[in-house]
């Protein structure tokens, strides 16, 4: 009864449109109070504990840096190198888009941000270029999904936060998957933009140009070479690496490219703050929920409830994806995470499933739920850069979500796609 009305508190907040964060915390404390009667202190400890981690210092400076790189001029760099080696074959802007995510996604970790960056440049490039504005946007919101699943990634320090399970790990884990990811979607853009007739007018730029603007972009390709390198190789932890990265990335923007100034910090430091505060509000939230789940005993009733079904782990599997793609599609990722791990995580404990397949597994599924109606983050993102309504986005993108659930079977039921850079 007391789950129910957990469960039940949180909907009818979220129906009556109270943000995501607040109704997690809301529903968490009525429950608490009022059905396990404890005092209200204990919630409020609970979300300073939840605040209080090493490891979760990363996403405020992962994001820092990705706003650096952003304003610093280092994805103009980086977008203007891809273009130069790509954008000349068929379809070459929505391929460079994707790359350019691919790349982006090595430093900036998240979902928004890396549509953001990409897809205020590369949008209205396309849109310049003659393509349909609603497959720009479809391109770039897909593609942004890749800021997720590429290290390092948000949602990974997030579940390895919880779970105990090495993020360093996690992010060599992601690597395979999300380069797969890539090229499913280039082949999607390739096809369509073949059929629509979207030839690029442009001719394959010289040696000395591609070399030009490869020397304008190496310090900003070199970046994820320093942060991943040094975690993989045991120089400092995901946390630390965050904190090089932001150094990194102001040196490069301040003192080599000129881009910005010790003037432009406070503007940077006032939107990664705003960004941070949003994401950590919702972690702690979503961790006060996922006690009061705890406490209420949810977990082993789901657990049971599914292996009551069926314990075969490819039929659970299957039927733990379509739970993860459906909660992806309603709530902000990293909710997402916090809330469903401590839900889910018993069941592939039982099975024998790794656990840290399993953590690219969700990562995937609600990196997938980002682009998936009614409330996919991307979709908002890419609809507010181009102009296009949301439904012409919706259909424009399915296509490139068709192959990213293939990536997602594949990722499920072939471990080795995750497992196979960790365990060497």
């Amino acid at each position: 009864m007391g789950a129910l009305f957990l469960i039940i508190s949180l909907l009818v907040l979220i129906a009556l449109s109270v943000p995501v964060a607040i109704a997690l915390a809301l529903s968490s404390m009525f429950y608490l109070v009022f059905i396990e009667n404890a005092p209200i202190l204990v919630a409020i400890q609970r979300i300073v504990v939840a605040a209080d981690s090493f490891t979760l210092l990363a996403l405020p400076l992962f994001i820092i840096s990705g706003n650096i790189m952003t304003q610093g001029g280092l994805s103009k760099r980086l977008i203007s190198f891809v273009d130069d080696l790509i954008g000349w074959v068929t379809g070459g802007l929505a391929i460079v888009t994707t790359v350019a995510c691919l790349f982006f996604s090595a430093i900036s970790g998240s979902v928004t941000a890396t549509t953001a960056a990409i897809g205020s440049i590369m949008i209205p490039g396309m849109q310049d270029k003659g393509y349909d504005r609603d497959f720009g946007a479809a391109v770039t919101a897909t593609s942004g999904i890749l800021g997720a699943v590429t290290p390092p990634s948000l949602m990974m320090i997030s579940y390895g936060t919880i779970t105990g399970v090495s993020i360093g790990g996690l992010f060599l884990g992601g690597i395979i998957p999300g380069i797969i990811c890539a090229i499913g979607l280039i082949c999607v853009s390739y096809l369509i933009c073949r059929k629509k007739g979207y030839v690029s007018e442009r001719k394959r730029p010289p040696f000395s140009k591609l070399f030009a603007s490869f020397r304008s972009a190496i310090m900003a390709l070199f970046m994820p070479v320093i942060v991943l390198g040094g975690i993989y190789g045991g120089l400092f932890t995901p946390t630390e690496a965050a904190a090089v990265a932001v150094v990194y990335c102001y040196i490069v923007a301040s003192l080599i490219y000129r881009d910005i100034s010790l003037k432009d910090i406070p503007r940077i430091l006032l939107m990664s703050i705003r960004t941070s505060s949003n994401i950590m509000l919702l972690v702690c939230a979503a961790s006060l929920f996922g006690w009061a789940l705890a406490i209420g005993r949810i977990p082993d009733v789901v657990a049971r409830a599914v292996l009551g079904i069926t314990e075969n782990p490819i039929l659970v599997l299957l039927l733990v994806n379509l739970l993860l793609l459906l909660v992806g599609a309603f709530l902000e990722s990293i909710a997402s995470i916090v809330i469903m791990t401590p839900v889910l995580f018993p069941i592939i404990t039982y099975l024998g499933v790794d656990p840290l397949h399993f953590g690219i597994i969700m990562t995937l599924n609600i990196a997938i739920g980002t682009v998936t109606p009614p409330f996919g983050v991307s979709l908002f993102v890419a609809s507010g850069i181009s102009g296009v309504p949301i439904e012409k986005i919706i259909k424009a993108t399915l296509p490139y979500l068709a192959s990213l659930l293939i990536v997602l079977l594949l990722t499920s039921y072939i471990p080795g796609i995750a497992t196979l850079l960790p365990n060497l």
